[in-house]
C-alpha cells in the first residue's frame, strides 16, 4: 500500500492523544483502550454512546476528557419529564425590550453528557438529533450554531429497562461509536480505592491541551492516507452487513464514513500518517455494531450484532501491503 510523503504533523496528533490519555488515566484507571476511542471520536468530531452498568466511570470519563482539553462541560440528566426546550433552549418574552429573547439550553456547550439518555422520551431524544448531526439547533424558526468543538457523550444502562425508551435507529446512527467501560481488575480496583482516600482525583485534572487546538487537529486527521485497497476492504465489510442473513438492517453509509474517519484518527494517534488493516479491524465493532438490527429469530438463537461483525472480520479478505509505506 503506497502513499505520498507526510504533509502534516502527525506527531502533534499523537502528542495530543498521549497527553490527554495520561491525564484522564489519573481518574479513569485501567481503561486506556476506551479512553483512546473517546479521543478518536473527539478528533473525528463525533459522538459516543457509553452503555454499561452504573458506577463504571462513564460520567467521570466525560468530565475528565472535557477538563483535559479546557472545554466547557454540562451534564443533562435525562428523565421522562424532560422537554425538548430543556435541551435546546427557549424563547422568553422580555418586558424590558418588548421582544422575545432566546435563552440557551445545556446543548450550548463543548461536551454535553446526556446521562441515561434512554430515560428521556423519543420527542426529547430527537431534540439532540440536529445538534449531534449538524452542530446546530433550531428554535422558533431560528437556527443557532453550537460551540466548537462539539461532542455529545450519552450513557445508558443495559440492564434496567423499566421506564426507558429505546433509542431509535436514526439516533443510534448519529453516534460515531458505542463503547462499554467494563469492571476493573483487582489491581485496578485497589488503585482506584487508593486514589480516593482523601478526595476525588477529578478535582485535580488540569488542561493539558487547548480547546482551540482541537479544531486544527480535527482538520489534520483528514490528511491521514487511506490506501484504495483499504477503502475496498471497508466497503466490503459494510456491504457484508447489508447482505447478512441474520440482519434485518445492515450498516448505513454514515457507518462507512464513521469507520473511515475513525481509522484515520486512530492511525494518527498511534503516530502513523497512513491507515493499516489493524486500524480498521480495531474499529469495526465500535463503529458498526450499534447500527445493525438483528432479526428476531436470530436473537432467539443468541446471535448478537457484535458477534456478527467479528464473524465478518474473520471471513472478509484483508488486503495485503505490496509496497512499503513512503514518507513514514
Amino acid at each position: 500500500m503506497e502513499q505520498p510523503a507526510t504533509v502534516f504533523d502527525v506527531g502533534a496528533i499523537a502528542d495530543f492523544g498521549a497527553k490527554v490519555k495520561a491525564n484522564v488515566s489519573n481518574v479513569i484507571v485501567g481503561k486506556d483502550d476506551v479512553v483512546e476511542l473517546v479521543i478518536v471520536a473527539l478528533l473525528c468530531d463525533g459522538n459516543v454512546l457509553l452503555e454499561d452498568v452504573p458506577g463504571t466511570g462513564k460520567t467521570m470519563l466525560a468530565r475528565a476528557v472535557s477538563s483535559s482539553i479546557g472545554c466547557t462541560f454540562k451534564r443533562l440528566q435525562c428523565t421522562p419529564d424532560l422537554l425538548p426546550n430543556d435541551v435546546t433552549g427557549v424563547s422568553i418574552y422580555s418586558q424590558k425590550t418588548g421582544e422575545f429573547e432566546f435563552r440557551q439550553g445545556p446543548a450550548f456547550v463543548n461536551i454535553l453528557l446526556a446521562d441515561e439518555i434512554n430515560r428521556a422520551t423519543p420527542r426529547t431524544q430527537s431534540a439532540l438529533l440536529e445538534a449531534m448531526g449538524e452542530h446546530q439547533v433550531t428554535a422558533d424558526g431560528t437556527t443557532y450554531s453550537l460551540p466548537q468543538p462539539y461532542m455529545v457523550i450519552a450513557t445508558q444502562n443495559p440492564i434496567e429497562y423499566e421506564g426507558t425508551f429505546p433509542l431509535p435507529e436514526a439516533q443510534m446512527d448519529r453516534f460515531l461509536m458505542k463503547l462499554q467501560m467494563g469492571h476493573p481488575t483487582l489491581e485496578e480496583e485497589k488503585r482506584i480505592l487508593r486514589n480516593l482516600q482523601r478526595e476525588h482525583p477529578i478535582q485535580h485534572v488540569m488542561p493539558v491541551a487547548r480547546q482551540e487546538d482541537v479544531a486544527n487537529l480535527q482538520r489534520a486527521v483528514w490528511e491521514v492516507y487511506v490506501d484504495p485497497s483499504l477503502l475496498d476492504y471497508m466497503g466490503r465489510l459494510v456491504l457484508a452487513t447489508r447482505n447478512h442473513p441474520d440482519l434485518a438492517v445492515g450498516a448505513s453509509t454514515r457507518g462507512s464514513l464513521a469507520l473511515f474517519r475513525a481509522s484515520q484518527a486512530l492511525a494518527a494517534l498511534r503516530g502513523r500518517a497512513y491507515v493499516t488493516p489493524d486500524d480498521v479491524k480495531a474499529l469495526a465493532k465500535p463503529t458498526l455494531a450499534h447500527r445493525l438490527i438483528v432479526k428476531a429469530e436470530s436473537e432467539l438463537r443468541g446471535r448478537t450484532a457484535g458477534a456478527i461483525v467479528q464473524g465478518l472480520l474473520d471471513s472478509v479478505d484483508v488486503p495485503v501491503a505490496e509496497t512499503a509505506p513512503v514518507g513514514t
